[in-house]
């Protein structure tokens, strides 16, 4: 029944992300990016509690809130350069202020014992939830923007079932027994090499995958890939080996936060999945892997 609800909630949500990655305005996107930051972000400082922190309920709220409003009225430029440098100095001052912004608030608490915890638990849940979503949001402003998040989604993906049913069938050593039990070597070496070949295909494949999605009327010819040249496919074999790297190290240390808090899942919004925490745990690391990569080759 478990699997069933994992994959009925799978068949709903996938198609409503892609068409949204594919169709929606930059605006729509951090709009939606926002709401999903702030789902997570509730979660987060709700586990906090079981840490014996007072979380700053709203002031945490506000700030994610005020981020994506600013990516949504201001998406940047048609120049990738500029919107990708104009984000990157949003990004730094936000998650530089945030710190200092969060004590100063807590300040005003009676009991001071709770205030340090609190700023810490509001600080750390901006950039660990608030800032990755904003680099999926601000990776799809770039060139081939739409392509390069398809192509990220469908790594992580690919990296998330393969480590499942590898790991379920034929899985025997353990690999964190103690921040997450169901993991295994097994699992997480068929999630790389799943990680891998789903990456190089849709590189080998990226002109007739953009040009079919352009006919469908899907994407825009900025949103796709149309290379005059094949791309080089050892690079790709790289980012898409980090990516899964960084995927699976978010799972875990999403892990490591429920585990130290004592419970199974973030939530139960979703059906099967838990919450939006244990969803979008594995993007919240591998997202700024390659937006780090994508910003690095226009910024060169």
């Amino acid at each position: 029944m478990h699997l069933l609800k994992r994959v009925l909630t799978a068949v709903v949500l996938i198609p409503i992300v892609l068409v949204l990655i594919l169709k929606a305005p930059i605006a729509v996107l951090a709009f939606v990016a926002g709401f999903v930051a702030l789902l997570t972000v509730h979660e987060l400082l709700k586990l906090s509690e079981a840490y014996g922190i007072k979380p700053l309920w709203w002031p945490t709220y506000i700030y994610v809130g005020l981020f994506f409003l600013l990516l949504a009225i201001n998406p940047g430029s048609d120049t990738p350069l500029l919107s990708t440098a104009s984000f990157s100095h949003t990004a730094l001052f936000a998650a530089a202020l945030a710190p200092f912004l969060f004590l100063t608030i807590a300040m005003r608490r009676t009991d001071l014992t709770t205030a340090f915890p609190a700023a810490l638990v509001s600080a750390f849940s901006f950039a660990y939830v608030a800032l990755p979503l904003g680099f999926l949001v601000q990776l799809r402003e770039q060139w081939a923007g739409a392509f390069l998040v398809i192509y990220l989604l469908l790594i992580v993906w690919a990296g998330d079932i393969f480590a499942y049913f590898v790991g379920k069938a034929i899985g025997r050593h353990r690999m964190s027994p103690r921040v997450s039990p169901n993991k295994t070597w097994e699992g997480t070496a068929a999630s790389l090499v799943a990680s891998i070949g789903v990456g190089m295909l849709l590189y080998y494949y990226a002109l007739p995958i953009s040009s079919a999605l352009l006919r469908a009327h899907f994407i825009e010819q900025r949103d796709g890939y149309f290379g005059l040249q094949q791309p080089q496919l050892w690079p790709v074999f790289w980012v898409s080996a980090a990516v899964n790297v960084a995927a699976q190290l978010g799972d875990l240390v999403e892990s490591l936060i429920k585990r130290g808090a004592g419970v199974k899942d973030s939530g139960a919004i979703l059906p099967g999945h838990g919450g939006m925490l244990d969803r979008v745990d594995a993007l919240l690391f591998a997202a700024p892997v390659l937006w780090y990569y994508a910003a690095w080759r226009i910024m060169q």
